[in-house]
């Protein structure tokens, strides 16, 4: 099952079921593929345990795809007082940019300050930041002058501005770790497979056995046997909760409640350089942050309560014209809502205190672990940057209540990701650059070796990398590339509407039967901001 780790290995969909079709049972199986699945699929199997994991679209579609880009212990957390939640993310941020080098880098973010009082407040609090970190620091917070300031964000309002503060956290693409985990799992002998739903849980004598699947693309249905099930759904996990009280006839109570996260993307020259903004608060108590990325500008995130779950949300009018309105207070030339490139929204699944928990003063980026009277294994909850840490701790519980076989270590700490190369940073192409070969580390080679390595499509996109894609990343579909395998969606949609018809037919000679042409340029119509008034 394994392979050489400099070898991709294929995902050709139907040898994926074949492995489905002659696995008599998995120690574990795994419903969700996005940040906490997909690790939790990581661990398990190199553990040595037989895992599946199954996604009823494609890897990252939902919230996983959709993060501000950002590896850090979170600042905001040290102010709230939890302590706990910055060290744990502190360390993580580190094993994160060990263990996927390719995918994750340090990142320097300027906080400007325009009042005497806010660069030693907000200094101390950096300060205790590095202190928090120890070893794991990947710099050390500074006080800059008003003209190191405006030499480090260029466009920043100088009226007013006395100086800033420097400080260093990470960032990632989020969509692209995704995939390495899905790949990393597979090396260590995972099935892993998207675009399959888990449409029922299996239950024989009150317990959970197995699940019920439905491959999306030609509608066969399966039958696996699991001795452990964990629901990974994020913002959904309360649906196979309650599929699963329903099996049981008893009642549950939901523990998601989901927040709105919204972000607008636009052309790097509001902010031509390779450190962040960050404003630690806005005219309504919110973060703001300015991440250059692949190319790009990213401005965001807003934190509104949202009810329904769906996998496109949009953001709300108001959401937009926030982020545009706190941009406008901090940048001497401001973007305006025809600027926006593209804006896309994630759905975090924040836990709600319930039960004896109540009265416990909950932090919304914990995560929780549950499991039912029936076994069924839920977690929900966390963020990206401590995927890894959550998915050791589903293990443990799963360990704990003898759903699992044995009880063989945890190896993830010091576990490369595919792709993971031993390249000095300073030969790396930065995460602010140009989308092109980031994100690719050691597999860059193979990409360009497939044919059309020297046809570019446009944006940075190559021939070759839709092949990649459909060869070894499990790509099915326009948007699957367009979104997730490179990020030309989320950086400018109408440039990955041009690209769509290429893409689509190269899709269809790697045997990708239904390519989605049309229904992907609708989505990329979605992401502009005048689909949204």
């Amino acid at each position: 099952m394994s392979s050489n780790p400099s070898s991709p290995q294929p995902t050709e969909r139907a040898a994926l079921f074949a492995a489905l079709a002659a696995a008599p049972a998995f120690d574990i199986a795994i419903v969700g593929g996005g940040a906490t699945g997909l690790g939790v699929a990581v661990d398990a199997a190199s553990r040595g345990l037989r895992t599946l994991l199954v996604e009823s679209h494609d890897f990252a579609k939902g919230t996983s795809s959709r993060a501000t880009k950002l590896v850090h212990g979170g600042v905001r957390y040290l102010a709230q007082g939890n302590v706990g939640l910055v060290r744990e993310a502190l360390h993580e941020r580190t094993t994160l940019l060990h263990n996927a080098p390719h995918l994750a880098q340090p990142l320097a973010f300027v906080m400007p300050c325009y009042a005497l009082w806010e660069g030693p407040f907000y200094g101390a609090g950096l300060k205790a930041y590095d202190l928090l970190a120890g070893d794991a620091g990947l710099g050390s917070t500074r006080f800059l002058s008003r003209a190191s300031v405006q030499s480090a964000l260029p466009n920043i309002r100088s009226q007013g501005l006395k100086g800033g503060v420097l400080y260093w956290d990470g960032q990632f693409d989020d969509a692209r770790l995704a995939l390495a985990l899905a790949r990393t799992a597979a090396r260590h002998g995972a099935l892993a497979i998207n675009y399959c739903a888990a449409t029922g849980l299996v239950h024989e004598g009150g317990k959970v056995v197995g699940l019920t699947l439905e491959d999306r693309e030609t509608g066969a249905v399966h039958e696996v046997r699991a001795g452990c099930v964990v629901n990974a759904t994020g913002v959904w996990v309360d649906q196979l909760r309650a599929q699963d009280a329903q099996a049981l006839a008893r009642p549950v109570t939901p523990i998601v409640a989901p927040s709105q996260g919204v972000h607008a993307v636009v052309d790097r020259s509001f902010m031509p350089t390779d450190h962040a903004l960050l404003v630690p608060k806005t005219a309504d108590g919110r973060v703001l942050f300015a991440v250059p990325w692949l190319g790009k500008l990213v401005l965001g995130t807003t934190d509104t309560p949202r009810q329904d779950l769906p996998y496109e949300p949009r953001p709300f009018a108001e959401e937009l014209d926030f982020i545009l309105r706190e941009s406008a207070r901090y940048l001497a030339r401001p973007p305006t809502r025809s600027d926006i490139l593209s804006c896309w929204v994630g759905l975090r699944p924040l836990v709600k205190p319930s039960g004896d928990d109540a009265a416990t003063k909950k932090i919304s980026r914990e995560h929780t672990v549950q499991v039912s009277a029936s076994g069924l294994v839920t977690v929900t909850g966390g963020k990206w940057t401590t995927y890894r840490a959550m998915a050791e701790d589903v293990l443990q519980q799963c360990y704990a209540r003898q759903l699992l076989p044995g009880q063989a270590p945890c190896r993830t700490q010091r576990l490369r990701l595919v792709g993971a190369d031993d390249r000095l940073p300073q030969d790396r192409p930065p995460m602010s650059a140009p989308q092109g070969r980031q994100g690719y580390g050691s597999d860059w080679q193979t990409v360009a070796s497939t044919p059309g390595s020297e046809r570019m499509l446009g944006s940075g996109v190559s021939e070759a990398m839709v092949r990649f894609a459909a060869r070894h990343e499990y790509a099915r579909t326009v948007e699957d590339v367009l979104a997730r395998r490179v990020r030309l969606l989320f950086l400018d949609a109408r440039q990955a509407a041009a690209l769509a018809q290429p893409v689509a037919e190269i899709l269809l000679d790697e045997g990708c039967p239904a390519p989605e042409a049309e229904a992907f340029l609708a989505l990329a119509q979605s992401y502009l901001p005048d689909a949204r008034t």
